[in-house]
Protein backbone atom coordinates (compact mmCIF):
# COMPACT_ATOMS: atom_id res chain seq x y z
CA UNK A 1 0.00 0.00 0.00
CA UNK A 2 3.06 2.23 1.14
CA UNK A 3 4.50 1.89 -2.85
CA UNK A 4 1.17 3.71 -3.74
CA UNK A 5 0.83 6.38 -1.88
CA UNK A 6 1.66 9.16 -4.74
CA UNK A 7 -1.00 7.58 -6.42
CA UNK A 8 -3.57 8.05 -3.60
CA UNK A 9 -2.41 11.42 -3.04
CA UNK A 10 -2.99 12.75 -6.43
CA UNK A 11 -7.04 10.99 -6.00
CA UNK A 12 -7.51 12.33 -3.16
CA UNK A 13 -6.60 15.60 -3.92
CA UNK A 14 -8.84 15.85 -6.69
CA UNK A 15 -11.45 14.25 -5.02
CA UNK A 16 -11.06 17.09 -2.27
CA UNK A 17 -10.79 20.26 -4.93
CA UNK A 18 -14.43 18.97 -6.68
CA UNK A 19 -16.32 18.01 -2.91
CA UNK A 20 -15.67 22.68 -3.18
CA UNK A 21 -13.38 22.96 0.19
CA UNK A 22 -11.18 26.14 -0.58
CA UNK A 23 -8.57 25.15 -2.84
CA UNK A 24 -5.73 25.94 -1.00
CA UNK A 25 -6.98 24.43 2.11
CA UNK A 26 -7.55 21.04 -0.22
CA UNK A 27 -4.27 21.36 -1.26
CA UNK A 28 -2.48 21.95 1.89
CA UNK A 29 -4.49 19.41 4.16
CA UNK A 30 -3.99 16.56 1.29
CA UNK A 31 -0.30 17.00 1.65
CA UNK A 32 -0.05 17.04 5.26
CA UNK A 33 -2.12 13.77 5.39
CA UNK A 34 -0.28 12.25 2.80
CA UNK A 35 3.08 13.65 4.30
CA UNK A 36 2.02 11.95 7.88
CA UNK A 37 0.98 8.55 6.30
CA UNK A 38 4.31 8.23 4.42
CA UNK A 39 6.03 8.86 7.52
CA UNK A 40 4.14 6.33 9.49
CA UNK A 41 4.22 3.54 6.84
CA UNK A 42 8.25 4.53 5.95
CA UNK A 43 7.60 5.71 2.51
CA UNK A 44 8.96 9.30 3.75
CA UNK A 45 11.50 10.81 4.81
CA UNK A 46 10.19 13.39 7.17
CA UNK A 47 12.96 15.60 7.05
CA UNK A 48 12.30 16.52 3.58
CA UNK A 49 9.70 18.67 4.94
CA UNK A 50 12.93 20.99 6.36
CA UNK A 51 12.95 22.71 2.88
CA UNK A 52 9.60 23.95 2.97
CA UNK A 53 11.21 27.17 4.33
CA UNK A 54 12.79 27.61 1.92
CA UNK A 55 10.77 27.10 -0.71
CA UNK A 56 8.18 29.57 0.74
CA UNK A 57 10.61 32.53 0.98
CA UNK A 58 11.71 31.64 -2.79
CA UNK A 59 8.00 32.04 -3.92
CA UNK A 60 7.38 34.83 -1.84
CA UNK A 61 11.10 36.58 -3.01
CA UNK A 62 10.41 35.96 -6.76
CA UNK A 63 10.52 39.12 -8.71
CA UNK A 64 8.42 37.89 -11.94
CA UNK A 65 5.65 37.51 -9.76
CA UNK A 66 5.86 40.92 -8.23
CA UNK A 67 4.51 41.47 -12.09
CA UNK A 68 1.28 39.61 -11.00
CA UNK A 69 -0.86 42.47 -8.68
CA UNK A 70 0.57 45.15 -11.26
CA UNK A 71 -1.27 43.29 -14.22
CA UNK A 72 -4.27 42.73 -12.44
CA UNK A 73 -4.78 46.12 -11.08
CA UNK A 74 -4.03 46.92 -15.17
CA UNK A 75 -6.65 44.85 -15.82
CA UNK A 76 -9.04 45.84 -13.08
CA UNK A 77 -9.39 49.51 -13.16
CA UNK A 78 -9.95 49.37 -17.48
CA UNK A 79 -12.75 46.95 -16.98
CA UNK A 80 -14.23 49.23 -14.09
CA UNK A 81 -13.28 52.64 -16.12
CA UNK A 82 -15.74 50.86 -18.37
CA UNK A 83 -13.56 51.40 -21.86
CA UNK A 84 -14.40 48.10 -22.29
CA UNK A 85 -17.88 49.48 -23.31
CA UNK A 86 -16.26 52.22 -25.42
CA UNK A 87 -14.68 49.64 -27.99
CA UNK A 88 -17.16 47.66 -27.96
CA UNK A 89 -20.08 50.05 -28.83
CA UNK A 90 -17.48 51.48 -31.34
CA UNK A 91 -16.40 48.01 -32.81
CA UNK A 92 -19.94 46.59 -33.00
CA UNK A 93 -21.06 50.21 -35.25
CA UNK A 94 -18.09 49.45 -36.94
CA UNK A 95 -18.50 45.83 -38.45
CA UNK A 96 -21.83 45.08 -37.12
CA UNK A 97 -23.65 45.77 -40.95
CA UNK A 98 -21.36 43.11 -42.43
CA UNK A 99 -22.79 39.32 -42.05
CA UNK A 100 -20.85 37.84 -39.13
CA UNK A 101 -19.66 41.75 -38.54
CA UNK A 102 -20.94 41.73 -34.94
CA UNK A 103 -19.46 38.45 -34.18
CA UNK A 104 -15.88 39.56 -35.45
CA UNK A 105 -16.26 42.80 -33.41
CA UNK A 106 -16.77 40.34 -30.44
CA UNK A 107 -13.24 38.49 -31.46
CA UNK A 108 -11.28 42.01 -32.26
CA UNK A 109 -12.68 43.74 -28.95
CA UNK A 110 -11.95 40.37 -26.84
CA UNK A 111 -8.24 40.63 -28.39
CA UNK A 112 -7.80 44.17 -27.84
CA UNK A 113 -9.26 43.93 -23.75
CA UNK A 114 -6.88 41.00 -23.80
CA UNK A 115 -3.82 42.55 -24.08
CA UNK A 116 -4.85 45.04 -22.18
CA UNK A 117 -6.41 44.03 -19.66
CA UNK A 118 -5.72 40.32 -19.62
CA UNK A 119 -8.68 39.44 -16.78
CA UNK A 120 -10.81 36.47 -18.40
CA UNK A 121 -14.18 37.52 -15.79
CA UNK A 122 -13.98 41.32 -16.68
CA UNK A 123 -13.80 40.58 -19.98
CA UNK A 124 -16.52 37.64 -20.29
CA UNK A 125 -19.02 39.55 -18.35
CA UNK A 126 -18.38 42.70 -19.58
CA UNK A 127 -19.21 41.42 -23.04
CA UNK A 128 -22.55 39.18 -21.70
CA UNK A 129 -23.82 42.61 -20.48
CA UNK A 130 -22.96 44.44 -24.00
CA UNK A 131 -22.48 42.80 -26.70
CA UNK A 132 -24.70 39.56 -26.03
CA UNK A 133 -27.88 41.43 -26.26
CA UNK A 134 -26.97 43.04 -29.07
CA UNK A 135 -26.03 39.92 -31.03
CA UNK A 136 -29.35 38.25 -30.16
CA UNK A 137 -31.30 41.66 -30.90
CA UNK A 138 -29.89 41.51 -34.55
CA UNK A 139 -31.01 37.99 -34.95
CA UNK A 140 -27.86 36.19 -33.61
CA UNK A 141 -28.75 32.52 -32.69
CA UNK A 142 -27.95 32.08 -28.97
CA UNK A 143 -25.92 29.39 -28.82
CA UNK A 144 -23.36 31.09 -31.36
CA UNK A 145 -23.69 34.57 -29.76
CA UNK A 146 -22.99 32.66 -26.45
CA UNK A 147 -20.36 30.65 -27.76
CA UNK A 148 -18.27 34.00 -29.10
CA UNK A 149 -18.76 35.52 -26.00
CA UNK A 150 -16.84 32.99 -23.52
CA UNK A 151 -14.66 31.99 -26.28
CA UNK A 152 -13.54 36.00 -26.80
CA UNK A 153 -13.10 36.45 -23.26
CA UNK A 154 -10.75 33.84 -22.85
CA UNK A 155 -8.35 35.32 -24.61
CA UNK A 156 -6.84 37.14 -22.39
CA UNK A 157 -4.90 34.38 -21.07
CA UNK A 158 -2.70 33.42 -24.19
CA UNK A 159 -2.46 36.85 -25.74
CA UNK A 160 -0.09 38.89 -23.40
CA UNK A 161 -0.07 39.90 -20.62
CA UNK A 162 -1.85 37.65 -19.04
CA UNK A 163 -1.16 35.96 -15.32
CA UNK A 164 -1.33 32.62 -16.96
CA UNK A 165 2.07 32.99 -18.46
CA UNK A 166 3.39 34.92 -16.04
CA UNK A 167 2.97 31.56 -13.78
CA UNK A 168 4.03 29.20 -16.44
CA UNK A 169 6.97 30.97 -17.41
CA UNK A 170 7.91 30.85 -13.73
CA UNK A 171 7.40 27.52 -13.67
CA UNK A 172 8.39 26.23 -17.51
CA UNK A 173 12.15 28.34 -16.60
CA UNK A 174 12.14 26.50 -13.15
CA UNK A 175 11.35 23.11 -15.25
CA UNK A 176 14.32 23.83 -17.83
CA UNK A 177 16.75 24.35 -15.04
CA UNK A 178 16.36 21.16 -13.58
CA UNK A 179 16.28 19.70 -16.96
CA UNK A 180 19.68 20.91 -17.78
CA UNK A 181 20.84 19.89 -13.79
CA UNK A 182 20.05 16.47 -14.91
CA UNK A 183 22.00 16.30 -18.35
CA UNK A 184 25.21 17.84 -15.89
CA UNK A 185 24.78 21.25 -16.95
CA UNK A 186 25.92 23.56 -14.39
CA UNK A 187 26.10 27.01 -16.50
CA UNK A 188 22.28 27.00 -16.98
CA UNK A 189 19.75 29.02 -19.18
CA UNK A 190 16.83 29.93 -17.78
CA UNK A 191 13.40 31.47 -19.64
CA UNK A 192 12.01 34.40 -18.69
CA UNK A 193 8.60 35.84 -18.78
CA UNK A 194 9.68 37.91 -21.86
CA UNK A 195 10.49 34.64 -24.14
CA UNK A 196 7.59 33.32 -23.09
CA UNK A 197 5.26 36.87 -23.96
CA UNK A 198 7.23 36.91 -27.18
CA UNK A 199 6.70 33.25 -28.31
CA UNK A 200 2.78 33.68 -27.29
CA UNK A 201 2.11 36.95 -29.41
CA UNK A 202 2.02 34.98 -32.59
CA UNK A 203 -0.22 32.07 -31.55
CA UNK A 204 -2.39 34.14 -29.85
CA UNK A 205 -3.12 36.03 -33.26
CA UNK A 206 -3.23 32.61 -35.08
CA UNK A 207 -5.87 31.93 -32.70
CA UNK A 208 -7.72 35.05 -33.32
CA UNK A 209 -7.67 34.54 -37.51
CA UNK A 210 -8.76 30.99 -36.90
CA UNK A 211 -11.95 32.67 -34.75
CA UNK A 212 -12.54 35.13 -37.51
CA UNK A 213 -11.91 32.27 -40.23
CA UNK A 214 -14.80 30.73 -38.47
CA UNK A 215 -17.15 33.01 -38.13
CA UNK A 216 -17.17 34.21 -41.96
CA UNK A 217 -17.17 30.55 -42.65
CA UNK A 218 -20.17 29.71 -40.62
CA UNK A 219 -21.86 33.19 -42.21
CA UNK A 220 -21.35 31.48 -45.69
CA UNK A 221 -22.76 28.36 -44.57
CA UNK A 222 -25.43 28.98 -42.46
CA UNK A 223 -26.41 32.76 -42.74
CA UNK A 224 -29.62 32.92 -40.91
CA UNK A 225 -26.98 32.54 -37.77
CA UNK A 226 -25.60 35.32 -37.79
CA UNK A 227 -27.53 38.72 -40.11
CA UNK A 228 -26.02 41.87 -40.24
CA UNK A 229 -27.34 45.09 -37.85
CA UNK A 230 -29.73 47.24 -38.75
CA UNK A 231 -28.26 50.08 -40.80
CA UNK A 232 -30.08 52.80 -38.55
CA UNK A 233 -27.72 52.14 -36.01
CA UNK A 234 -25.13 54.07 -38.35
CA UNK A 235 -21.33 53.68 -38.84
CA UNK A 236 -19.21 55.67 -36.20
CA UNK A 237 -16.91 58.30 -37.66
CA UNK A 238 -13.05 57.95 -37.75
CA UNK A 239 -12.24 60.28 -34.73
CA UNK A 240 -14.69 58.16 -32.32
CA UNK A 241 -13.16 54.88 -33.33
CA UNK A 242 -9.42 56.81 -32.88
CA UNK A 243 -10.57 57.72 -29.62
CA UNK A 244 -11.80 54.28 -28.25
CA UNK A 245 -9.15 51.95 -30.01
CA UNK A 246 -6.04 54.37 -29.55
CA UNK A 247 -6.08 54.77 -25.77
CA UNK A 248 -5.69 51.28 -25.42
CA UNK A 249 -3.65 50.25 -27.94
CA UNK A 250 -1.23 52.75 -26.79
CA UNK A 251 -1.39 50.66 -23.60
CA UNK A 252 -0.36 47.46 -25.20
CA UNK A 253 2.51 49.12 -27.13
CA UNK A 254 3.98 50.73 -24.27
CA UNK A 255 3.54 47.52 -21.92
CA UNK A 256 4.99 44.75 -24.35
CA UNK A 257 7.21 47.46 -26.30
CA UNK A 258 9.05 48.04 -23.11
CA UNK A 259 9.38 44.15 -22.40
CA UNK A 260 9.89 43.13 -26.35
CA UNK A 261 12.61 45.74 -26.79
CA UNK A 262 14.13 45.29 -23.39
CA UNK A 263 13.67 48.43 -22.22
CA UNK A 264 11.83 46.97 -19.00
CA UNK A 265 11.95 43.90 -17.41
CA UNK A 266 8.20 42.26 -17.04
CA UNK A 267 7.46 43.81 -13.77
CA UNK A 268 8.57 47.56 -14.72
CA UNK A 269 6.40 47.00 -17.93
CA UNK A 270 3.35 45.93 -15.41
CA UNK A 271 4.25 49.41 -13.14
CA UNK A 272 3.87 50.87 -16.63
CA UNK A 273 0.64 49.10 -17.67
CA UNK A 274 -0.94 49.82 -13.99
CA UNK A 275 0.09 53.98 -14.26
CA UNK A 276 -1.19 53.75 -18.36
CA UNK A 277 -4.53 52.48 -17.21
CA UNK A 278 -4.88 54.60 -13.79
CA UNK A 279 -3.88 57.58 -16.46
CA UNK A 280 -6.96 56.19 -19.24
CA UNK A 281 -9.51 55.60 -16.63
CA UNK A 282 -8.85 59.18 -15.02
CA UNK A 283 -9.11 60.73 -18.34
CA UNK A 284 -12.53 58.81 -18.90
CA UNK A 285 -13.56 60.02 -15.45
CA UNK A 286 -13.48 63.48 -16.19
CA UNK A 287 -10.12 64.71 -15.27
CA UNK A 288 -8.45 67.75 -17.82
CA UNK A 289 -7.23 66.30 -21.19
CA UNK A 290 -4.80 68.62 -20.56
CA UNK A 291 -3.23 67.61 -17.19
CA UNK A 292 -3.66 63.93 -18.50
CA UNK A 293 -1.86 64.77 -21.68
CA UNK A 294 0.62 66.80 -20.09
CA UNK A 295 1.50 64.02 -17.44
CA UNK A 296 1.41 61.22 -20.15
CA UNK A 297 4.36 62.88 -22.34
CA UNK A 298 6.01 64.02 -19.33
CA UNK A 299 6.57 60.24 -18.35
CA UNK A 300 7.40 59.25 -21.48
CA UNK A 301 9.73 61.43 -22.25
CA UNK A 302 11.48 60.94 -18.66
CA UNK A 303 11.37 57.78 -19.62
CA UNK A 304 13.52 57.87 -22.90
CA UNK A 305 15.54 60.24 -21.22
CA UNK A 306 16.28 58.74 -18.47
CA UNK A 307 17.22 55.45 -20.06
CA UNK A 308 19.93 57.61 -23.20
CA UNK A 309 20.76 60.32 -20.45
CA UNK A 310 21.34 58.62 -16.89
CA UNK A 311 21.83 61.19 -13.99
CA UNK A 312 23.34 59.91 -10.97
CA UNK A 313 23.47 62.94 -8.43
CA UNK A 314 25.13 61.52 -5.28
CA UNK A 315 28.77 60.64 -7.21
CA UNK A 316 31.01 63.39 -5.67
CA UNK A 317 32.54 64.17 -9.43
CA UNK A 318 28.32 65.55 -10.73
CA UNK A 319 29.17 68.52 -12.18
CA UNK A 320 26.22 71.32 -12.90
CA UNK A 321 25.11 69.94 -16.51
CA UNK A 322 24.29 66.94 -14.10
CA UNK A 323 22.12 68.57 -11.34
CA UNK A 324 20.72 71.22 -14.58
CA UNK A 325 19.54 67.41 -15.87
CA UNK A 326 18.45 66.25 -12.75
CA UNK A 327 16.28 69.60 -11.77
CA UNK A 328 14.61 68.87 -15.53
CA UNK A 329 13.84 65.06 -14.56
CA UNK A 330 12.90 66.29 -11.49
CA UNK A 331 10.00 69.17 -13.19
CA UNK A 332 8.91 65.75 -14.98
CA UNK A 333 8.04 63.67 -12.50
CA UNK A 334 6.34 66.14 -10.65
CA UNK A 335 3.96 66.70 -13.64
CA UNK A 336 3.65 62.87 -14.35
CA UNK A 337 2.73 62.93 -10.89
CA UNK A 338 0.23 65.72 -10.55
CA UNK A 339 -1.86 63.52 -13.70
CA UNK A 340 -1.70 60.65 -11.35
CA UNK A 341 -2.87 62.11 -8.15
CA UNK A 342 -6.10 63.72 -10.05
CA UNK A 343 -6.54 60.55 -11.46
CA UNK A 344 -6.78 58.38 -8.43
CA UNK A 345 -8.58 61.25 -6.65
CA UNK A 346 -11.40 61.15 -9.23
CA UNK A 347 -11.10 57.06 -9.19
CA UNK A 348 -11.91 57.18 -5.52
CA UNK A 349 -14.43 59.67 -5.92
CA UNK A 350 -16.45 57.59 -8.51
CA UNK A 351 -16.06 54.50 -6.12
CA UNK A 352 -13.75 53.06 -8.78
CA UNK A 353 -10.10 52.77 -7.15
CA UNK A 354 -11.74 51.13 -3.60
CA UNK A 355 -13.35 48.30 -6.09
CA UNK A 356 -10.42 47.71 -8.29
CA UNK A 357 -7.95 47.06 -4.86
CA UNK A 358 -10.24 44.95 -3.12
CA UNK A 359 -10.80 42.61 -6.54
CA UNK A 360 -6.81 42.92 -6.89
CA UNK A 361 -6.23 41.63 -3.40
CA UNK A 362 -8.29 39.00 -4.27
CA UNK A 363 -7.03 37.64 -7.32
CA UNK A 364 -3.72 38.51 -5.81
CA UNK A 365 -4.09 36.50 -2.57
CA UNK A 366 -5.90 32.99 -4.28
CA UNK A 367 -3.33 32.95 -7.20
CA UNK A 368 -0.63 33.16 -4.04
CA UNK A 369 -2.05 30.88 -1.72
CA UNK A 370 -2.44 28.54 -4.09
CA UNK A 371 1.18 28.57 -5.61
CA UNK A 372 2.45 28.70 -2.06
CA UNK A 373 -0.05 25.78 -0.68
CA UNK A 374 1.20 23.98 -4.43
CA UNK A 375 4.90 24.06 -2.70
CA UNK A 376 3.79 22.09 0.14
CA UNK A 377 1.89 19.18 -2.12
CA UNK A 378 5.30 18.70 -4.53
CA UNK A 379 7.72 18.53 -1.76
CA UNK A 380 5.76 15.60 -1.03
CA UNK A 381 4.76 14.03 -3.96
CA UNK A 382 8.41 13.91 -4.74
CA UNK A 383 8.80 12.86 -1.10
CA UNK A 384 6.48 9.62 -1.66
CA UNK A 385 8.26 8.98 -5.21
CA UNK A 386 5.85 10.62 -7.36
CA UNK A 387 8.63 12.19 -9.93
CA UNK A 388 10.08 8.98 -10.81
CA UNK A 389 6.22 7.31 -11.02
CA UNK A 390 5.66 10.23 -13.98
CA UNK A 391 8.85 10.05 -15.66
CA UNK A 392 8.62 6.50 -15.70
CA UNK A 393 5.21 6.88 -16.92
CA UNK A 394 5.83 9.36 -19.74
CA UNK A 395 9.36 7.61 -20.65
CA UNK A 396 7.51 4.10 -20.90
CA UNK A 397 4.61 5.96 -23.34
CA UNK A 398 4.44 4.18 -26.75
CA UNK A 399 6.09 7.05 -29.89
CA UNK A 400 8.63 8.24 -27.94
CA UNK A 401 9.03 12.08 -26.98
CA UNK A 402 5.98 12.65 -29.23
CA UNK A 403 4.08 10.40 -27.47
CA UNK A 404 4.97 10.97 -24.59
CA UNK A 405 3.95 14.53 -25.13
CA UNK A 406 0.52 13.59 -26.70
CA UNK A 407 -0.33 11.78 -23.27
CA UNK A 408 0.76 15.46 -21.50
CA UNK A 409 -0.95 17.27 -23.34
CA UNK A 410 -4.39 15.15 -23.03
CA UNK A 411 -3.66 14.80 -19.14
CA UNK A 412 -3.90 18.94 -18.94
CA UNK A 413 -7.08 18.56 -21.62
CA UNK A 414 -8.81 16.44 -19.07
CA UNK A 415 -8.28 17.76 -16.17
CA UNK A 416 -9.10 21.15 -17.34
CA UNK A 417 -12.26 20.18 -17.13
CA UNK A 418 -12.39 20.10 -13.39
CA UNK A 419 -9.76 22.38 -12.26
CA UNK A 420 -8.19 25.64 -12.71
CA UNK A 421 -5.32 26.86 -14.64
CA UNK A 422 -3.55 27.92 -11.56
CA UNK A 423 -3.54 24.25 -10.13
CA UNK A 424 -3.15 22.62 -13.02
CA UNK A 425 -0.07 24.87 -13.80
CA UNK A 426 1.31 25.01 -9.92
CA UNK A 427 0.72 21.49 -9.42
CA UNK A 428 1.44 18.96 -12.57
CA UNK A 429 3.77 21.15 -14.83
CA UNK A 430 6.44 20.55 -12.36
CA UNK A 431 6.30 17.15 -12.53
CA UNK A 432 6.06 16.14 -16.33
CA UNK A 433 7.57 19.65 -17.89
CA UNK A 434 11.53 18.44 -16.65
CA UNK A 435 10.63 14.93 -18.19
CA UNK A 436 9.23 16.24 -21.54
CA UNK A 437 12.11 19.05 -22.05
CA UNK A 438 14.70 16.37 -21.39
CA UNK A 439 13.29 14.40 -24.28
CA UNK A 440 14.21 17.03 -26.70
CA UNK A 441 10.55 19.13 -27.12
CA UNK A 442 11.49 22.95 -27.02
CA UNK A 443 10.74 24.62 -23.81
CA UNK A 444 9.32 27.74 -25.13
CA UNK A 445 7.05 26.03 -28.09
CA UNK A 446 6.19 23.60 -25.10
CA UNK A 447 5.08 26.39 -22.83
CA UNK A 448 2.95 28.02 -25.70
CA UNK A 449 1.67 24.97 -26.41
CA UNK A 450 0.22 24.10 -22.75
CA UNK A 451 -0.67 27.71 -22.76
CA UNK A 452 -3.43 27.40 -25.07
CA UNK A 453 -4.22 23.73 -23.79
CA UNK A 454 -4.83 25.40 -20.09
CA UNK A 455 -6.83 28.34 -22.04
CA UNK A 456 -9.34 25.59 -22.91
CA UNK A 457 -9.94 25.31 -19.62
CA UNK A 458 -11.96 28.64 -19.71
CA UNK A 459 -14.57 27.07 -21.70
CA UNK A 460 -14.89 23.27 -20.79
CA UNK A 461 -17.87 22.46 -18.72
CA UNK A 462 -18.59 21.54 -16.63
CA UNK A 463 -16.02 24.11 -14.43
CA UNK A 464 -15.05 26.05 -17.11
CA UNK A 465 -14.69 29.86 -15.69
CA UNK A 466 -15.68 31.59 -18.70
CA UNK A 467 -19.07 29.39 -18.44
CA UNK A 468 -19.59 30.67 -14.76
CA UNK A 469 -18.96 34.36 -15.64
CA UNK A 470 -21.65 34.62 -19.07
CA UNK A 471 -24.66 32.33 -17.02
CA UNK A 472 -24.33 35.25 -14.51
CA UNK A 473 -24.17 38.08 -16.99
CA UNK A 474 -26.42 36.78 -19.16
CA UNK A 475 -30.00 37.88 -19.91
CA UNK A 476 -32.79 34.95 -19.00
CA UNK A 477 -33.56 33.99 -22.08
CA UNK A 478 -29.95 32.51 -22.73
CA UNK A 479 -30.29 28.95 -20.88
CA UNK A 480 -27.29 27.38 -19.72
CA UNK A 481 -27.57 24.32 -22.03
CA UNK A 482 -27.35 26.80 -25.07
CA UNK A 483 -24.05 28.43 -23.78
CA UNK A 484 -22.27 24.75 -23.53
CA UNK A 485 -23.55 24.23 -26.91
CA UNK A 486 -22.39 27.57 -28.36
CA UNK A 487 -18.68 26.83 -26.81
CA UNK A 488 -18.28 23.18 -28.09
CA UNK A 489 -16.96 24.28 -31.61
CA UNK A 490 -14.24 26.96 -30.05
CA UNK A 491 -12.92 23.85 -27.83
CA UNK A 492 -12.30 21.79 -31.37
CA UNK A 493 -10.96 25.31 -33.10
CA UNK A 494 -8.75 25.17 -29.76
CA UNK A 495 -7.52 21.47 -30.37
CA UNK A 496 -6.89 23.10 -34.25
CA UNK A 497 -4.62 25.76 -32.87
CA UNK A 498 -2.78 23.49 -30.95
CA UNK A 499 -1.84 21.18 -34.15
CA UNK A 500 -1.47 24.23 -35.51
CA UNK A 501 1.18 25.26 -33.07
CA UNK A 502 2.45 22.00 -33.23
CA UNK A 503 3.07 21.46 -37.17
CA UNK A 504 4.71 25.07 -37.39
CA UNK A 505 6.75 25.11 -34.01
CA UNK A 506 8.16 28.99 -36.29
CA UNK A 507 5.11 30.25 -35.06
CA UNK A 508 5.95 30.05 -31.02
CA UNK A 509 9.71 30.08 -31.56
CA UNK A 510 10.47 32.93 -34.11
CA UNK A 511 9.62 36.09 -32.26
CA UNK A 512 11.82 35.19 -29.31
CA UNK A 513 14.30 34.40 -31.27
CA UNK A 514 14.72 37.30 -33.10
CA UNK A 515 13.82 39.82 -29.97
CA UNK A 516 16.20 37.46 -27.65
Amino acid sequence: MAEYLDLLMFAALMGAILSGFPVSFAISGTAILFAYLGWASGAMNINLLGALGQRVFGVLTNEVLIAIPLFVTMGVILERSRIAEDLLDTMGRTFGQLRGGLGISVILVGALLAASTGIVGATVIAMGMIALPTMLRTGYDPRLASGLVCTAGTLGQIIPPSTLLIILSDVMSSAYQQAQYEQGKFSVETISVGQIFAGALVPGLTLVAIYILYVLARGVIRPQDMPPAPASEGRPGLGEVGRAILPPVGLIIAVLGAILSGIATPTEAASVGAIGAILMAGARQGVSPRLIGAGVAALLILAFAAGLAPVRLQRSDAGTGAWALGAVYGVLALVGMAAILASLRRLGQRDVLAGAVTSTMTVTAMIFATILMASVFSLVFVGLGGEERVEHILESMPGGPTGALIFAMAMIFVLGFFLDFVEITVILLPLIAPVLILMGHDPVWLAILIAINLQTSFLTPPFGFSLFYLRGAAPPEITTGQIYQGVAPFILLQIVAIAVIWAVPALATWLPGVVF
